[in-house]
């Protein structure tokens, strides 16, 4: 699962959907009866993280931090379930010319912005695989042209199959996506996927019905050997309450050991 959950914000009407005191019930049994596996975040903040992990349960834990230069505030976490997912490494960097500088921000780019990434093992299957979640900036179509090419390159040299989960503040056709596909090392789960369970809806409706209109900007992208069977958009509404301004998007995949074709 990739899911904005929208941080918290400033002081807003008393009836206003964006409310997180509002909203953290519905997230949290939104999380709680789906368990994904996997689950990369964008816009968490301290609090809310505390809030996904008592959701989720005992066996999961998660890498990733703030991405203020003082490793505070918003952050992009990945959550994982422990009981079938051995981690072996991960790490966090910034969408920079200065990757390595917590807090950097040189592409155009107001705020920071960070990529994490984490490599597992199947308990089950043995099978090697990263995972790498982002967010790209909303403003800067530059910033998001090169965290795309960034984020390309960290998967076409890593060797393993991957998954990337992310907000990228972009649809389908546009010049970030162009170049996340570039080369083919990435392809979209959208359009691989073997069944679609949901209309292709935009996935920021805004606390609003969900319209196919609008764009696709919160993505699952895979290497071309992971075998997606399933995808689709969660528009579930637990007690009538919106979780979020974004739907999160859920897909089943499979990925096989090196040199197994069994998954």
């Amino acid at each position: 699962m990739t899911f904005n959950v929208r941080r918290p914000v400033g002081r807003l009407p008393g009836r206003s959907p964006d409310m997180w005191e509002t909203r953290k019930p519905a997230l949290s049994a939104l999380l709680a009866s789906e368990l994904p596996a996997i689950l990369g975040t964008q816009e968490v903040v301290p609090g809310q993280s505390r809030a996904i992990r008592a959701a989720l349960g005992r066996t999961y834990r998660t890498v990733g931090h703030g991405r203020g230069a003082d490793g505070r505030g918003e952050g992009c976490p990945i959550y994982y379930d422990s009981a079938r997912l051995v981690l072996t490494e991960w790490s966090q960097i910034a969408l920079s010319d200065r990757p390595d500088e917590p807090g950097s921000a040189t592409w155009g780019n107001r705020v920071p912005r960070i990529v994490v990434s984490a490599t597992f093992r199947d308990r089950i299957g043995s099978a090697r695989f990263r995972v790498i979640n982002t967010h790209f900036d909303h403003i800067s179509r530059r910033s998001r042209v090169r965290s795309a090419a960034l984020v390309r390159s960290a998967v076409a040299n890593g060797g393993l199959p991957a998954i990337v989960t992310g907000d990228l503040n972009t649809g389908e056709g546009s010049e970030p996506v162009d170049e996340l596909f570039a080369d083919g090392t990435l392809v979209d789960a959208w359009t691989t996927a073997a069944e679609r369970l949901t209309p292709e809806w935009g996935t920021f409706p805004n606390y609003r019905e969900p319209r196919t209109e609008r764009k696709r900007i919160d993505w699952i992208v895979t290497t071309p050997t992971i075998e997606v069977e399933r995808i689709g958009m969660n528009d579930r509404r637990p007690d009538g309450v919106w979780p979020s301004d974004h739907l999160p998007v859920q897909a089943v995949v499979r990925i096989h050991a090196a040199g197994d074709r069994t998954p």
